[in-house]
């Protein structure tokens, strides 16, 4: 697996980089060669940092993470569980996209005020056709409250997002 770790308003010592390439070293049980790891540190103010890990694997796959503390070093410790607990979880779903061997091993961010009316974030992504199911187990892994797919029964563009009492609700477009 490649590791590639980014620092935004943030100098990551050579301590935190070794640390970090150690944590994440078992991970590549999980994962073929070619699968890539990201990981950005920032710093969230004066004394908030914050660490988004994001796993890309077997073509557009994508397993994603973000936490947020006053230290770096907790960071790790809250984000690598939290990624291992989502491969565990949907294991199932994505058990022909890692190592086989690996599954048989399986045993609140503080908000910037941002103008309501001000585009800050622009994203592209291509949309793949799958069932509502897929999709929010897709939401799920990374780690999102919303995901637009192609929704293959219906050939439509569709949304599914999580509700605040915990539920999903879908978006069905009509255009």
């Amino acid at each position: 697996m490649k590791l590639e770790i980014i620092s935004k308003n943030y100098k990551a010592s050579d301590h935190l980089k070794s640390v970090i390439e150690g944590k994440v070293e078992k991970f590549s049980r999980y994962f073929d060669d070619d699968a890539k790891m990201k990981i950005a540190l920032k710093q969230i103010g004066k004394e908030k940092y914050g660490m988004e890990v994001t796993i890309f694997f077997a073509g557009n796959n994508i397993v994603r993470s973000e936490v947020i503390s006053d230290n770096m070093y907790n960071n790790i410790d809250l984000a690598l569980p939290k990624i291992e607990g989502q491969i565990r979880k949907y294991r199932t779903k994505l058990g022909k996209k890692i190592k086989q061997s690996a599954i048989d091993e399986i045993p609140a961010p503080e908000k910037q005020e941002v103008p309501a009316d001000k585009i800050v974030r622009t994203k592209t992504f291509s949309l793949h056709k799958m069932t509502v199911e897929e999709a929010i187990a897709e939401m799920d892994l990374v780690d999102h409250t919303f995901f637009v797919f192609l929704n293959g029964e219906t050939g439509m563009v569709n949304v599914v997002y999580r509700r605040a009492d915990g539920g999903c609700g879908l978006l069905d477009l009509v255009y």
